[in-house]
């Protein structure tokens, strides 16, 4: 097999991702917090230290407060900090805003969160940059918030780039400069890396994208599994994930995020029972059945995986089926090591139990 993947990869995606979004909104509609350092974040004074920072302005993050921290901790580094609890609807009204501004440059956008999407701009006649500068400045001048974009041939790269120059910057990485620019990244800032496995890549020398193409593929594969096999491919900037714009928009779903992260393969399986039992319920109370089975795993780190699994005939309204699928999809993505912050599953291809019954009989 080749060392290196030859691809006549001619797309354009873009990576938006919108600075701080939750702080950045309080201090446009709160003047008076845009000099202070802003944690968006039950105060742990008020709730018996208990809460976990959704995100936090940048003189917060200077101070070393960052997301999924928990507020505790938060307060620790920032004595002097405001506090203020999420207004997640004013948030997804906002968001909503902002898509619209997508839609009229494509329809082809994957949302990844409330301040975050893809966007496959391959078809516009307008370059890469442009398209980045456009959307920005439509951004800023009907929302007043600032965002961060990368613009690239894939998904990957899109992303790095959109978190390289932030905030309020654009990068662009093209075919000729992919591969330097991925020498000079950072170990920390390839996606998946994250504390631990940063102190294993220490261990072996490993500092930055150069030092992480030397490593052999077999080698990756042994020391981090699943994840190696990730970067040896994101070490060589190929990925052909595309944007999933064509989603199946009717699902049932539960999800839970966790004060306290998940970080044992027991606590995961008993979060899945709890959620799988609540969609039974649901599903059978509306009269549904779903053939596509949905898992979303958040980490420590705001890494988020979503998987699913479609079949020719629909899932049995059972949790311990669920659970078992929902184990069986996570083992297969997850490290030995992992911290969780939010659990998701979801069922979509929907139809009504009648239906089924019919087609089964």
């Amino acid at each position: 097999m080749p060392e290196f993947l030859i691809t006549a990869d001619n797309r354009r995606i873009i990576h938006v991702d919108l600075d701080a979004f939750y702080a950045q909104i309080e201090m446009r509609d709160h003047p008076e917090l845009r000099n202070l350092p802003l944690i968006i974040s039950r105060d742990p004074t008020e709730s018996n230290g208990r809460g976990v920072v959704a995100t936090a302005n940048y003189a917060a993050r200077n101070l070393g407060v960052h997301s999924a921290m928990s507020a505790a901790e938060a307060k620790r580094l920032a004595p002097d900090a405001f506090f203020m609890r999420p207004d997640f609807q004013k948030y997804k009204m906002i968001s909503q805003q902002i898509h619209h501004i997508f839609h009229q440059y494509t329809d082809k956008i994957e949302p990844i969160a409330f301040d975050e999407a893809y966007l496959d701009l391959t078809d516009s006649v307008l370059t890469g940059a442009t398209l980045a500068a456009k959307i920005r400045h439509q951004i800023l001048k009907e929302t007043q918030l600032t965002s961060s974009i990368g613009v690239s041939y894939n998904k990957l790269l899109a992303k790095l780039a959109s978190e390289f120059n932030k905030p309020n910057g654009v990068t662009v990485i093209t075919k000729d400069n992919a591969l330097d620019f991925l020498a000079r990244l950072p170990i920390a800032s390839f996606r998946g890396v994250g504390k631990k496995t940063q102190e294993k890549f220490a261990v072996l020398g490993v500092e930055n994208g150069a030092q992480l193409r030397m490593i052999p593929q077999e080698t990756l594969r042994a020391q981090f599994g699943k994840m190696g096999e990730h970067l040896f491919w994101q070490a060589r900037g190929v990925h052909f994930g595309e944007v999933q714009w064509h989603r199946q928009r009717q699902s049932v779903g539960k999800e839970e995020t966790f004060d306290q992260f998940v970080q044992t393969r027991d606590e995961v399986n008993l979060e899945f029972k709890k959620l799988a039992v609540g969609i039974v319920k649901i599903m059978k109370n509306k009269k549904l059945v779903g053939r596509t089975l949905n898992i979303k795993i958040r980490d420590s780190e705001f890494n988020t995986i979503t998987r699913s699994v479609t079949q020719s005939v629909p899932f049995k309204l059972e949790a311990g089926s669920i659970v078992s699928v929902a184990q069986t999809i996570f083992d297969e993505n997850m490290n030995t090591d992992f911290s969780i912050r939010l659990l998701g599953i979801s069922l979509s291809n929907l139809q009504s139990s009648g239906f089924e019954e019919m087609t089964l009989f």
